[in-house]
C-alpha cells in the first residue's frame, strides 16, 4: 500500500469527529483521552479517578507575569515556539521559569512597535495562561527559547508591577462552563465544522492545521473548537481579541461563524484569481517546455547554440526586469544587433560584449524605497553617536523636509569637520536610517577626471567612472554616495577632477549625466550625495556652492569619555579577542588618556591608545596569568601607555604676553602671543613663530594702530617708539596663518605700552583694522572648546560672531563669561581694569 493511501483524507477525519456532537461512538477521542493521562484528565475519564477534578480556580495561580504581544492574540489549545532575546523579554521569561507551574500570562498590547508593548497602559485586559513545556536557557547571551501551551483565558484585575517585567494579579476563566447547555450549542458546532470543511477544499495549508488540531482535541470540544477556528483564520488582531474576551460558548461560536464565512468567501476569490492566473499563463509555460525539451534534444545532437547566441539572450533577458529610456534603448538595441553580426574571435566582439554587459547591468528605473522614520532615524544616530547633537537635529530637518517633500534626491550634503570626528560614520548611519544601499569613495589625491565621468571606449582597459561603478554595484538608481576627502582633490594634465564633479552634484545637470564609456545618459537626481571635508579653504567655489554644509566640530572630554565607554571600549575588546571581564577602564583612566594622549578634536587617537592598552593587557593574560579583570586606574595609564604625549596647557602670564584664540584643521587650540621691547637707538619691528602672510598683516595692522593710538588707549608712546619690538607665537615649528590673532597681538603690544600684565586669566580672538573695527573671524565652537579644555572661563569675542556663539550647545557654553567688542578700545578697558 502506497503511503498516500495510508494516510486518511482530513474532510473524512473532520466527517468522522461530527460524532462527538451527536452522541455517536468516537474511536478517536479515546487515544485523545489516553494522551492526557499525564495531566490527570485520561484517569478521570478511565474511571482511576477516586474525587471530583479541581476546579481550574484551584490550579491557576492569582498573580501572573505578563508577556506582552504586538501582532496576534494567543488562544487556549495552542501551542507555539517562542524565542527572545535581551531584556525586557528575557527578564519576563526568566521570571516566569522560577515559579511553581512555570506559568505567564500572554497578553495583546494595543501598541504594535516593539519598544511600546511593555507600556502597561497599553495592555487588553483579556490574555491566556501559557505554561511553558521546554525551555532552553542561554545565560550568557540572554537568550532563552521555549515551547509554550495555552491552558486557559484570563482577564487582569490590577498590576502589581507596571515596570518590565510586569506583574498582575488576574481572575482565571474556566474554559467549560458546567451548566453548558448541548442542545444549544450543537447547531452552531455543526455550521462551524460545516464551514470548516468548505475551506478544506480550497486550501491545503489549512488541512495541515486541522491535522495539528486533531492531534490534541475533538471536535466534541466546542470551546476549543471555537478558539483553534478564529486562530486560523487571518482576521484582524482587534476581531481576534473580540473572540478571546468572549466568555459565553455560545457568543463566541457565533463570532467565529462569522470570520469564518469571511474566511471562506476570501479563500474561494483567492482560488479564482489562481485559476484566472494559471488560464492566462498556461500558453507561456506551453512554450517554456518546448523550449527547454528542444535546447536538450539539440544538446543530445550536438547543436547548442554558441557562445555569440547565449549572449544575446542573456543581455536580453536582463532587460527585462528594466525600465530603460527611449535613448538607452534604442543603443543597446543596436548594440546587441551589431553583437549578432560579429565573430566571437574579433577584438570588437570582445570590446562590444563588454559595453553592452556595462549597458544591461545599470539599474535603469529600479529605485529602492525610503524610509522616512523621523523616529526611528533618531533611534539609529542617537546608538551609533554620542554628543553631535546640533549635527544630528540638522540631519533630522534635512530627512523631516524629504518626507514632506516626499524624496530626498538631488540633495548633497558637505559634512565639515576635523579628522576623527565620525563624519564617515553619520553617512553610514544616515544611508541605514533611511533604509538605502551605501556606497563610499574617496576622491582625496584623484588627478583624472576619467574616475568620475569614465574612459572613452577607444581606450585599451577603460571602464566607466566612481558614480556608474557604484550604480552597477548597489543595483539601485537611487543609492547614497558618500565622496571622501573632498577637500584634498587634485588636478593635473589629465584633467580637473573637481570640475568634473559639478556635473555629478548639480540638481540641474545631473538629470542627463553622461559618462564617457556609457555614453547613454542615466539620471542621478535620485541619489544622496554625502561628501566628507576637513576645510572648506581648499574647496572649489562653484563646488560648494551646491553644497549644502552641515559643521562637526570636536568633542570635549565629557563626551569622549561617552563615546569611548559606549563605542571605543567594546570595539578594541572585541577586535583583540577580550571581554569585560578580562579589562575594564575607570572613567578617571579615560580622562587621563584623553588629557594627556589624545588632545585632538576627533577620537581616532583616543581610539589607538585604548587598543594599544588591550594589546597590552592580553600579554600579560597570558604570559603572567594575571589576575582577571584588569583594572585600568588613573595610575594605571602611565604604565601601559608611558609619559603623556601632552603637557597641560597653563597659559602664560606677565608684561606682554596675551592668550588667545586658533583655530586649525585638528579643532581648536589656544595661542599663547608674547611681545617684547629692546631699546636699539631706531624703530625695528620683528615677528617669528612660522607665521603665514596674513598672519604677519596682521601684527603690522596691531603694531601700528597700537603705537598711533598709544595715549588713548592708557599706554606710554616713549616705551614703544624708537625702540626694537619683538613679537613671538609659540611653537615655532608649526606654521600659523590667518587674521584672527590681530586683537591679540595688538593686546600683547598694549600691555609693553602700559608696561602691566593683564588683569586676569582671560582668552581673545578678533580681527583688527588700522581703525580699531574689532571683525568677525571664524571656527567660534572650536575655540571656546580649546578655551574650555584648558580651564579658561573668560572670552573676548567680536560682536558680530554672537550669532556664531549662541549656536554652540548649552552644554558647552556653561560657565563661561563672554564679552563681545565691535571696536579695540572697549578691549583694554576688560583686560587691564
Amino acid at each position: 500500500m502506497s503511503e498516500d493511501e495510508k494516510k486518511p483524507d482530513v474532510s473524512q477525519v473532520v466527517e468522522g469527529n461530527n460524532g462527538g456532537e451527536t452522541g455517536e461512538e468516537q474511536p478517536k477521542k479515546e487515544s485523545v483521552q489516553g494522551s492526557m493521562n499525564d495531566s490527570g484528565a485520561g484517569r478521570a475519564a478511565e474511571g482511576e479517578a477516586q474525587h471530583p477534578p479541581a476546579r481550574i480556580d484551584d490550579l491557576l495561580p492569582p498573580k501572573l507575569v505578563l508577556y506582552p504581544l504586538g501582532g496576534r492574540p494567543f488562544f487556549p489549545g495552542m501551542l507555539t515556539p517562542i524565542q527572545v532575546e535581551g531584556s525586557p523579554y528575557y527578564d519576563t521569561i526568566r521570571y516566569a521559569l522560577d515559579t511553581p507551574g512555570k506559568m505567564f500570562g500572554i497578553v495583546l498590547s494595543h501598541a504594535e512597535d516593539g519598544d511600546k508593548v511593555f507600556d502597561a497602559g497599553q495592555l487588553y485586559r483579556f490574555g491566556t495562561v501559557a505554561r511553558i513545556m521546554e525551555a532552553a536557557v542561554n545565560e550568557e547571551n540572554k537568550q532563552v527559547k521555549l515551547l509554550a501551551e495555552g491552558i486557559s483565558r484570563f482577564e487582569i484585575s490590577a498590576i502589581d508591577q507596571d515596570s518590565p517585567p510586569l506583574v498582575a494579579r488576574v481572575i482565571h476563566h474556566e474554559k467549560t462552563p458546567a451548566n453548558l447547555d448541548v442542545e444549544v450549542i450543537k447547531p452552531y458546532t455543526l455550521a462551524v465544522i460545516s464551514a470548516l470543511k468548505e475551506i478544506l477544499k480550497y486550501d491545503s495549508l489549512y488541512q495541515e492545521q486541522v491535522k495539528m488540531f486533531l492531534s490534541r482535541h475533538n471536535f466534541g470540544e466546542p470551546d476549543r473548537l471555537a478558539d483553534f477556528v478564529a486562530s486560523m483564520t487571518s482576521s484582524r488582531r482587534e476581531e481576534l481579541q473580540e473572540v478571546l474576551e468572549t466568555l459565553d460558548i455560545r457568543e463566541r461560536l457565533e463570532k467565529v461563524l462569522v470570520l469564518l464565512k469571511k474566511e471562506l468567501e476570501m479563500v474561494k476569490v483567492q482560488d479564482k484569481i489562481s485559476k484566472q492566473v494559471e488560464e492566462g499563463i498556461s500558453e507561456h509555460q506551453r512554450h517554456f517546455f518546448l523550449r527547454e525539451q528542444l535546447k536538450e534534444i539539440q544538446k543530445e545532437l550536438g547543436i547548442t547554440k554558441d557562445d555569440r547566441t547565449a549572449d544575446v539572450e542573456q543581455f536580453r533577458e536582463r532587460l527585462k526586469n528594466l525600465t530603460l529610456s527611449e535613448e538607452g534603448e534604442k543603443k543597446i538595441n543596436d548594440e546587441l544587433d551589431k553583437l549578432s553580426v560579429l565573430e566571437t574571435g574579433s577584438s570588437e566582439y570582445g570590446v562590444t560584449r563588454n559595453y553592452v554587459d556595462w549597458l544591461t547591468s545599470l539599474p535603469w528605473g529600479v529605485y529602492s524605497k525610503d524610509k522616512l522614520d523621523i523616529k526611528r532615524a533618531r533611534k539609529i544616530l542617537n546608538r551609533d553617536h554620542d554628543g553631535l547633537d546640533d549635527v544630528k537635529e540638522r540631519i533630522l530637518e534635512f530627512l523631516a523636509v524629504g518626507k514632506l517633500k516626499g524624496e530626498i534626491g538631488g540633495s548633497i550634503i558637505l559634512l565639515v569637520g576635523p579628522p576623527g570626528v565620525g563624519k564617515t560614520s553619520i553617512g553610514r548611519s544616515v544611508a541605514q536610517a533611511v533604509g538605502r544601499e551605501f556606497f563610499r569613495f574617496s576622491v582625496g589625491g584623484m588627478r583624472d577626471e576619467a574616475e568620475i565621468k569614465g574612459h572613452r571606449r577607444t581606450y585599451v582597459g577603460a571602464m566607466p567612472g566612481k558614480v556608474m561603478q557604484a550604480l552597477r554595484l548597489k543595483k539601485v538608481a537611487n543609492p547614497i554616495i558618500m565622496l571622501d576627502e573632498v577637500d584634498k582633490i587634485g588636478a593635473s594634465y589629465q584633467g580637473d577632477p573637481a570640475s568634473a564633479l559639478l556635473e555629478v552634484l548639480d540638481p540641474e545637470q545631473n538629470t542627463e549625466f553622461l559618462d564617457h564609456y556609457v555614453d547613454v545618459r542615466f539620471d542621478l537626481s535620485k541619489i544622496l550625495f554625502i561628501c566628507t571635508a576637513n576645510q572648506l579653504d581648499t574647496i572649489p567655489r562653484p563646488l560648494m556652492d551646491r553644497m549644502e554644509v552641515i559643521r562637526l566640530s570636536g568633542y570635549i572630554s565629557e563626551e569622549k569619555v561617552n563615546i569611548a565607554r559606549n563605542h571605543l571600549i567594546p570595539k578594541q575588546l572585541q577586535k583583540n579577542g577580550l571581554t569585560r571581564d578580562h579589562l575594564r577602564f575607570s572613567k578617571e583612566a579615560l580622562r587621563t588618556i584623553i588629557e594627556g594622549y589624545a588632545r585632538e578634536a576627533g577620537v581616532r587617537r583616543l581610539e589607538q591608545k585604548i587598543g594599544a592598552i588591550a594589546r597590552k593587557a592580553a600579554v600579560r593574560i597570558l604570559e603572567s596569568n594575571a589576575p582577571t579583570p584588569i583594572q585600568v586606574g588613573q595610575n594605571q595609564v602611565v604604565d601601559f601607555l608611558g609619559k603623556p604625549d601632552f603637557r597641560d596647557e597653563k597659559p602664560f602670564s606677565g608684561v606682554g604676553i596675551v592668550t588667545g584664540l586658533a583655530w586649525t584643521s585638528m579643532g581648536g587650540a589656544t595661542l599663547d602671543v608674547e611681545a617684547a621691547v629692546y631699546t636699539s637707538g631706531k624703530a625695528h619691528f620683528a615677528l617669528t613663530g612660522k607665521l603665514g602672510e596674513v598672519m604677519k598683516e596682521s601684527a603690522e595692522i596691531a603694531y601700528h594702530y597700537v603705537l598711533g593710538q598709544c595715549q588713548m588707549l592708557g599706554g606710554d608712546r616713549a616705551l614703544l617708539e624708537d625702540k626694537s619690538i619683538h613679537l613671538h607665537v609659540p611653537e615655532g615649528a608649526t606654521p600659523k596663518d590667518g587674521p584672527s590673532a590681530g586683537v591679540t597681538m595688538a593686546t600683547a603690544l598694549l600691555s609693553l605700552a602700559r608696561n602691566k600684565p593683564v588683569s586676569r586669566q582671560l582668552a581673545m580672538t578678533g580681527e583688527i583694522t588700522l581703525t580699531g573695527q574689532v571683525l568677525a573671524v571664524g571656527g567660534i565652537r572650536e575655540k571656546v572648546i580649546a578655551a574650555r579644555r584648558v580651564g579658561l572661563r573668560e572670552l573676548i569675542l567680536p560682536e558680530a560672531n554672537r550669532k556664531d556663539y549662541e549656536e554652540v550647545p548649552d552644554y558647552i557654553r556653561e560657565g563661561f563669561t563672554v564679552h563681545f567688542v565691535t571696536k579695540y578700545p572697549q578691549v583694554p578697558k576688560l583686560v587691564f581694569d
